[in-house]
This record gives structure tokens, C-alpha cells and sequence, in this order.
């Protein structure tokens, strides 16, 4: 493993690690930080775990940074989408150069497609979409989506598992596809909870394009980590970002910077299989985690309502899967 790690061309990934670490000190000690940062173990604890799911399936970290900070620690929906941003823009950058570095395959064309749509779709959000959705429902929002991506994988992993390689369409349908994927997913999922453009292409490239797991993952990771860039860079110079997002950011990062990496080096020896089971059952408690938090508020009109709603979505993926599938039968008629 270490002389693979140290081969020359894994060099550019050892270096940006190595620079990053060399900042990181520098700041903590120089401006004191070092003296406070045993306040946020939490977060730093959970960016253990947290990053190896985002290198190693497509889920940012965020989608376990955002549950922990927001109904864990009670924190405001603006600190966990914030949090989200900024330190997938570190972990899954790096685990994106990672990726490239190891010539793992990635589906480039939907990728690019899908960074089409997220130029557009990010400032849309951020700009008139976040402003005006209530906490409640960013809440319930990003519950939905990792329930309806857990039920998913409960249910049709093992045939997931089974695909290999990536259908090819031409050129401009891939783009296309991207595209919607990219602006869907950033102007209403990723500019309210910080996560979200992973999972809806992953599902994408498996539901559509039967694309095999070791493709689908990494495409979705660079997607992450390229949308949560733009995003960070769209909300330094308009809107910024929560007071208190800094602290945590900086107990966090030392250690998504290798976490994430090394998440998408060990699943190959981990199994993919194996870790995504457990992150959908994740995925699925914390759904009910949300709805036992917001109980009051919600009622149990509006946990019905919830539940129905991953259902509806559950069966929206599902749709896609037998569209794709019978449209491949009748082309190959």
C-alpha cells in the first residue's frame, strides 16, 4: 500500500495533502486557534467517519456533517449547508485528485454535462431558492433524499452490483442528461442543504446509463467536489457564510483531507457492496431521526406526509430503472 502511495504518480496528490498541512499548522498556530479547536471534537469525530463515506460513496460528507451539526448538535439548516460546502471543497477535492491520480474511469461527458447545469442552477438557488424555504423543510428536503437513496440500494444493490463497464449514448444526449442532472440538483438540493449533485447522478448512472459502480462512484465524487467549489467561490464574494462555520471547518480538515482519499483507496479492499448497505441503513435512520426531532412541528399529518413523499420518490427511481431497461430491450430489437 505505501509504495503504491508513493509511486510518482501519486505525487500530486501527496503534495496538495503535504501544502495543505503545512497551511493548516501554520494558521492554528499563528493565530491561536490551536487553543480552541478541542471544542469542536464533535465535528471533528464525525468527519472521521464522514469522510470516508465521501470518498468511497456517492455521498458527500456533508450528508453526514449536515444531520450531525443540524438535529444532533442543534445547530442553524445555514451552519450544516455552509459546513457542507467548505469541507467537501477540501475532502472531496482531494479525494477527486485521488481518484485521478489512480486513472480510475469516470463518465466525462455526463460529468461535463453536469457542470453545465450546476453553473446555471447554484446562483439560481443560492440567490432565490434557499432565501425562501423554511428550516422545517430543508430539514425534511435533505431527510427525503437520503431516505429515498437508502431504499434504493436496499432494494436493488445486489443488481447494481452486478453491471459492469458504462452504456454509451451519443455524445449530445449525454450532455443533455447531465445537464438536467447538474441544474436540477444544484438549483433546488445542493444551494439549501450542501449536498445532493453525488447522489442524483449516481442514481443517474446506475438507473440509466447501467453504469458500474466503480465509474459511477468516482464521477459522482468529482461532481461533489467541483459543485461545492463553485459554490464556495459564488458565496465568498456575495452572500458569505454562517459566523460560527469557520471554527468547525478548521477542526475538520485535517483530517477529511486524507479521510476522503484513503475512503476511496479501502473500499476497493473494503468492498463497495459492504459499506454502501451500511450507509443506506444510515441513510434510512436518519429519516426517522428527523421526524422524531420535528415531531412538533410536523404532527403526525406531516410525518405521513414525509414518509409518503420518500415513497413517491422511491417510485420515481424505480420508474426510470424499467424505462431505461425497456427502452434498451426494444433498441436491441
Amino acid at each position: 500500500m505505501l509504495s503504491r502511495l508513493l509511486s510518482s504518480h501519486y505525487s500530486v496528490w501527496i503534495g496538495f495533502v503535504l501544502c495543505f498541512y503545512v497551511i493548516w499548522i501554520f494558521y492554528v498556530l499563528y493565530s491561536g486557534y490551536y487553543q480552541e479547536l478541542g471544542n469542536y471534537w464533535q465535528i471533528s469525530l464525525t468527519m472521521a467517519f464522514g469522510s470516508y463515506v465521501a470518498g468511497s460513496t456517492p455521498m458527500g460528507g456533508g450528508a453526514v456533517g449536515f444531520p450531525v451539526l443540524v438535529l444532533g448538535l442543534d445547530m442553524p439548516v445555514s451552519l450544516g449547508r455552509d459546513f457542507s460546502l467548505l469541507i467537501q471543497s477540501l475532502g472531496m477535492t482531494s479525494a477527486s485528485i485521488f481518484i485521478l491520480v489512480s486513472r480510475q474511469k469516470i463518465a466525462v461527458n455526463v460529468l461535463i454535462g453536469v457542470m453545465l447545469g450546476v453553473a446555471i442552477g447554484i446562483p439560481l438557488g443560492l440567490f432565490w431558492v434557499e432565501p425562501n424555504i423554511s428550516e422545517l423543510l430543508v430539514k425534511l428536503i435533505f431527510a427525503v433524499l437520503c431516505a429515498s437513496f437508502g431504499i434504493l440500494h436496499m432494494v436493488r444493490l445486489d443488481e447494481f452490483s452486478t453491471y459492469s463497464g458504462i452504456l454509451k449514448f451519443s455524445t449530445r444526449l449525454e450532455l443533455i442528461i447531465g445537464g438536467l442532472v447538474g441544474f436540477i440538483a444544484s438549483s433546488g438540493i445542493v444551494s439549501i442543504t450542501g449536498v445532493g449533485v453525488d447522489m442524483v447522478l449516481y442514481c443517474i448512472l446506475v438507473l440509466v446509463f447501467k453504469s458500474d459502480l466503480r465509474v459511477a462512484i468516482p464521477t459522482s465524487v468529482i461532481a461533489m467536489a467541483l459543485t461545492s467549489l463553485y459554490s464556495v467561490l459564488i458565496k465568498s464574494v456575495t452572500v458569505g457564510f454562517h459566523e460560527d462555520v469557520f471554527e468547525n471547518w478548521l477542526a475538520a480538515a485535517p483530517i477529511v483531507v486524507v479521510g476522503a482519499p484513503l475512503g476511496a483507496f479501502l473500499v476497493n479492499i473494503l468492498g463497495r457492496k459492504k459499506t454502501l448497505s451500511f450507509v443506506s441503513l444510515l441513510c434510512v435512520s436518519q429519516l426517522f431521526w428527523t421526524c422524531s426531532n420535528e415531531f412538533s412541528y410536523l404532527g403526525f399529518g406531516g410525518v405521513l406526509a414525509t414518509l409518503c413523499t420518500v415513497f413517491i420518490v422511491a417510485v420515481f427511481f424505480e420508474t426510470i430503472r424499467l424505462v431505461s431497461q425497456g427502452n434498451r430491450l426494444q433498441n436491441a430489437n
